[in-house]
Parts: structure tokens; C-alpha cells; sequence
């Protein structure tokens, strides 16, 4: 098995790509080692000391180590526990665990408006924002207010502010009148 590695913008956070299937579909995010109960993998990466976040697409695993942990300590061990999970033959999730679609349910008077920003997000955002190694999901909306939950390679990073303000406010403004601004959330 080889497990290929990319950079991601956010320079505490590598993307590996393991060459198969991680999760059938939608994502999984666990912001810390309690949260991963659920994920035989996930368990074992966070096993490895300094691991401060895992996150799983489709094809790839993200991994956020803590700032004083250099990547040429923890990378090796990484791999390691990722390559052991597949060859194992254990579930990526436990039980039914697929991963989610993300985003938060919506109902009422601003149906229609979520409806477009959901669609939008799925088909001009997220498989961009998957290439960099996160996932962005709508939170909800509110007066004009898009609230947007960030995860992965997303949480945390430096560029993440420009890329909501610049990119996705920019893009959902100028498809829905509607939308006067866009802000993180944190779940």
C-alpha cells in the first residue's frame, strides 16, 4: 500500500491519500481524541503523540497536528497507523457510521434561500475546499447571515477568513440577492 501526502493551506494540517475508498460518502470530523470513539481509524491516529484533529473525505484523511510537533516527527507514525487500519481489514466508522452530509437542517420562511445556498456550496465550494483537504457546511441563516461550519483543513487555517469573505461570500451574494454576509461558526 502507498499512501501519498499533500500540503494543505493550512500549514498544521496534511492531507494523506491512502489510494482507496475512506468513507463512501460525506464526511467525518473529529476535533479531538475524545470525539473519535466512533472511528476504529481515527483511534489509531490519534494514538500518535501530537495529533490534534482528524477529519475523513471520501478518498483522503486529514490530519492536524499541534504547533510544537514538527511534521518529520509525526508524518512516519501517521502512516504507519494509517497504513496498519487498511491492511487490517477494520471499519473506517463503526456500526452504520457512513459519514454525514453536513449541513444543518432548515425549515420556515427562508426555506427556499437555504435551499440555493446548500446547492451552491455543494456543487461551487465544497469539492474545492475537498481538494485542500476540509469540508464547509452550512449552519445556518439568519437575517442575510449565512453562518458556515468549517472542519478539517479548514478549521484553523490562516487563509480561512479570506477564502469565506472573498470567495464564498462573494459567490453567494452575487446568486442570492438575500445573502448580505457570510460567518464561521464553530460547532
Amino acid at each position: 500500500m502507498f499512501i501519498q501526502t499533500e500540503s494543505t493551506p493550512n500549514p498544521a494540517t496534511l492531507k494523506f491519500l491512502p489510494g482507496q475508498t475512506v468513507l463512501e460518502m460525506g464526511t467525518a470530523d473529529f476535533p479531538s481524541a475524545e470525539t473519535a470513539d466512533k472511528s476504529p481509524l481515527a483511534s489509531r491516529v490519534f494514538a500518535v503523540e501530537g495529533v490534534t484533529g482528524v477529519f475523513f473525505g471520501t478518498d483522503f484523511v486529514t490530519v492536524t497536528k499541534a504547533e510544537a510537533v514538527e511534521w518529520d516527527h509525526v508524518k512516519p507514525a501517521i502512516l504507519g497507523a494509517i497504513m496498519e487500519h487498511f491492511q487490517s481489514g477494520a471499519p473506517v466508522m463503526d456500526g452504520e457510521g457512513g459519514g454525514t452530509g453536513g449541513h444543518a437542517e432548515h425549515d420556515g420562511e427562508d426555506a427556499e434561500i437555504v435551499g440555493q445556498i446548500k446547492e451552491l456550496l455543494d456543487t461551487r465550494v465544497r469539492p474545492a475546499v475537498a481538494q485542500d483537504g476540509g469540508d464547509i457546511t452550512f449552519h445556518g441563516f439568519d437575517r442575510g447571515v449565512v453562518y458556515l461550519h468549517m472542519q478539517g483543513a479548514c478549521a484553523g487555517c490562516p487563509s480561512s477568513t479570506l477564502t469565506l469573505k472573498m470567495g464564498i461570500e462573494n459567490l453567494l451574494r452575487h446568486y442570492i440577492p438575500e445573502v448580505l454576509e457570510v460567518r464561521p461558526v464553530a460547532v
